[in-house]
């Protein structure tokens, strides 16, 4: 049985069109998931570095508190 069409049959074709866009979704979700697997990444690190930078100005807070006190009392006649 000859075939009409000199492509294959229109099923197949819209077959393999079908699973070519279906593989281009899987890859792009699984490119997603890996960049979505970095950001979250990213963003611990972040966190965990501006919870020692908060810390830090913390610590710089009380510290120039104390001194600002210690001068103060030095201010004061004996």
């Amino acid at each position: 049985m000859a075939n009409d069409h000199p492509n294959g049959d229109p099923a197949e074709q819209e077959l393999k069109k079908l699973e070519y866009r279906i593989n281009e979704l899987i890859k792009t979700c699984e490119r997603l998931k890996d960049e979505n697997r970095i950001l979250r990444d990213q963003q611990s690190s972040l966190l965990s570095e501006r919870d020692a930078l908060l810390e830090k100005n913390e610590q710089a807070r009380i510290k120039v508190e104390s001194m600002i006190m210690r001068l103060k009392s030095m201010e004061q006649p004996a």
